[in-house]
């Protein structure tokens, strides 16, 4: 029965974006929520960024920085911590990147029985036309290759923010040539897309919407739901509203409604999800003062409680 409802939905999806395009519109599996078998699923992941403070960026050789950690070391925290997978952040790789160091944490990652879930980049594809845009691109395509190469299934990605003097309309029209161009080529890698919330053109929910619907359908890609980065009336009740989009999800743990910075209701977050009936990896990102070593072990331990 499971088998023939896939294929009736298959084909009855099909058949409405062979009709869309027949009509000049281009709906597709983009513009919807990616279909879910069976009900919600998590595993726990660590985003490097959780030790922004104190990981090196773009540090000329392996070994050679000042910086209290390296990348090495938050896979060794990962596996001690007793976790599924690590998020490897883009910033805190060498630079230039060398297919040494991508083998070296890739292998350290296998030996301790570590899923790399995704990484991520810093990127801005509201730029005009130009050099700076090029670079951006350029970039996006270099990391999707490191992803390949690592085995990472996701990079998390940007929007950006509206140039000055610029409009957002003109903004959010290059953000899609931009993902277009760059999902034509993670597709043929193997790599998924994920749009992030985060601020610029997407602070919110109906901004990144509204990305996602004019992206070229393509089952990778989907969005990133950060449950901390709305600064909107109602933080929670937006991250509902992507929820059901979402192919890569990272908590924080605190929140801000209107801007306002306050402890967040990590139960209500993982219920969302739980609605929602996401499927995969969720990377707790710890961005507050205290000493991410001491405190994110307990964090760890009462997303585990609500995940279960």
């Amino acid at each position: 029965m499971s088998q023939h409802f896939s294929r009736r939905r298959f084909l009855a999806s099909t058949a409405v974006a062979a009709a869309g395009l027949a009509s000049g519109l281009r709906p597709g599996f983009a513009a919807e929520p990616p279909a879910r078998n069976g009900r919600h699923h998590f595993k726990l992941s660590l985003a490097a960024y959780s030790f922004n403070k104190l990981l090196p960026r773009g540090w000329p050789k392996p070994g050679k920085s000042e910086a209290a950690m390296q990348l090495s070391d938050v896979v060794d925290l990962a596996a001690e911590w007793n976790l599924d997978g690590v998020e490897l952040t883009s910033y805190y790789f060498p630079n230039p990147v060398s297919p040494e160091y991508l083998r070296a944490i890739q292998a350290q990652c296998f030996r301790l029985g570590l899923d790399i879930s995704g990484t991520a980049i810093g990127n801005d594809f509201c730029l005009v036309d130009g050099p700076a845009r090029e670079f951006e691109l350029e970039m996006t395509r270099q990391w999707i290759d490191h992803a390949a190469s690592i085995g990472a299934p996701v990079i998390r990605i940007f929007a950006g923010k509206v140039p000055n003097g610029d409009t957002e309309a003109a903004a959010l029209d290059r953000c899609v040539v931009g993902i277009n161009e760059s999902l034509k080529y993670a597709a043929e890698k193997g790599v998924a897309l994920a749009i992030e919330n985060h601020g610029g053109i997407t602070s919110t929910p109906e901004q990144l919407l509204s990305i996602v619907r004019r992206v070229d359908p393509s089952p990778w890609f989907g969005i990133n739901f950060d449950s901390g980065n709305f600064r909107t009336e109602d933080p929670y009740g937006d991250l509902e509203k992507i929820a059901p989009y979402a192919i890569n999800a990272q908590i924080k743990v605190a929140i801000a409604p209107n801007g306002q910075k306050e402890q967040a209701d990590l139960a209500r977050i993982v219920g969302i999800l739980k609605a929602a009936n996401y499927r995969g990896y969720i990377a707790l990102e710890y961005e507050e003062n205290e000493d991410p070593k001491t405190v994110i072990p307990r964090y760890l331990d009462e997303l585990r409680s609500l995940l279960a």
